[in-house]
């Protein structure tokens, strides 16, 4: 009886040895075969995230009107300003062109004097809340 449990210890104990030994000999190599379409369509979803508006944040507006004017106002400020995030929002009836999206007021103000120079009627959009 004693020499049984001792067999049946012993196999189990084999067994784990075997076994581990195997999880240790493995590689930590993978290899992530992509496709390309998803690295498009991960960096489209960065540009929609950057541009949608965020409420506890401060924008500056430097357009409010019709569609067609807002649509080449943003093109003419992406030309110009190309480290500002801008986007056209619809308010009903009018269409704003938001430019930034700062976390201080501070901030907001800096660039309303860079942007009032190309923007004369640009103002500073309060986060709601």
């Amino acid at each position: 009886m004693h020499f049984k449990n001792f067999k049946t210890t012993f196999i189990a104990l084999a067994l784990l040895v075997f076994s581990s030994e195997r999880i240790i000999a493995q590689e930590n190599k993978i290899v992530l075969n992509q496709d390309i379409r998803f690295e498009k369509l991960l960096n489209e979803k960065r540009k929609i995230n950057a541009s949608i508006v965020n409420e506890q944040r401060f924008n500056i507006q430097i357009f409010n009107g019709e569609s067609e004017i807002a649509k080449k106002t943003l093109t003419s400020f992406k030309k110009d300003f190309k480290n500002f995030d801008a986007t056209i929002v619809f308010n009903t009836p009018t269409y704003k062109v938001l430019a930034g999206n700062f976390k201080t007021r501070i901030e907001a103000e800096r660039n309303l004097i860079l942007i009032r120079k190309s923007y004369k009627n640009a103002l500073i959009i309060k986060p709601k809340g």
